[in-house]
């Protein structure tokens, strides 16, 4: 602790800019891994629960009222309404043959889903691969700015030069050590968002065959 209090305290602007960088970067990976866990956690329990409720269902009405009832993401309800909306008179839409109308609207509304349960992953992956980079110039603005120092100072020692130094490879190790988290609940987090994508391209599918299945008939 009293080492990086002596870092802080003889680091200069850009060297204390860049340990807040890295702070701040630490702060928001994890919280957007503890609030995506839980995100995603919620998601695929609904899915499984919800799916099965809907086609268990008497009607498209009543598999609606299910599914709102455990849809909390809303990633699934906004499908079940795609399918069963009446089309808009007066419009291209309208105009539209049913199955080309079902695949868009189906489509938007997948997309919607997907993009609520993907929010952070882009983040997590820019964090991941830019704070060892970071650390990296903190580090070598420190050597720089030890040695500039030093210079000044008229002396040169083992003493003088391996404190600053090791001082300020700190910076490398606390970009590797922010990043490491970050690239790892990427590679999860995402196998998870994959999971729950084909479970809702699959859902989108089956309504769209049923809507149509009942036109024909």
């Amino acid at each position: 602790m009293q080492g990086l209090e002596h870092f802080w305290a003889e680091a200069d602007a850009v060297g204390r800019i860049v340990a807040l960088l890295l702070f701040t970067m630490s702060v928001a990976a994890w919280l957007l891994i503890v609030w995506k866990s839980l995100l995603l956690r919620r998601a695929g329990a609904d899915i499984r629960r919800a799916v099965p409720a809907f086609w268990d269902s008497a009607s498209a009405t009543d598999g609606r009222s299910r599914v709102q009832a455990l849809d909390r993401e809303g990633v699934l309800l906004p499908l079940v309404d795609a399918a069963v909306a009446p089309a808009t008179g007066g419009t291209l839409e309208g105009a539209a043959a049913l199955e080309a109308r079902l695949t868009r609207r189906l489509r938007d509304a997948l997309h919607r889903g997907l993009a609520h349960l993907q929010f952070g992953q882009v983040i997590l992956a820019s964090i991941g691969s830019t704070a060892p980079f970071v650390g990296l110039f903190g580090t070598v603005w420190a050597i720089h700015h030890a040695l500039t120092g030093i210079g000044d100072a008229g002396t040169l020692t083992i003493e003088r030069v391996a404190g600053p130094v090791g001082e300020a490879l700190v910076m490398t190790a606390a970009g590797i050590a922010v990043a490491v988290p970050a690239v790892l609940a990427y590679n999860a987090l995402g196998k998870r968002v994959a999971a729950c994508e084909a479970e809702l391209e699959g859902f989108a599918h089956d309504l769209r065959r049923m809507v149509l299945d009942a036109a024909h008939d």
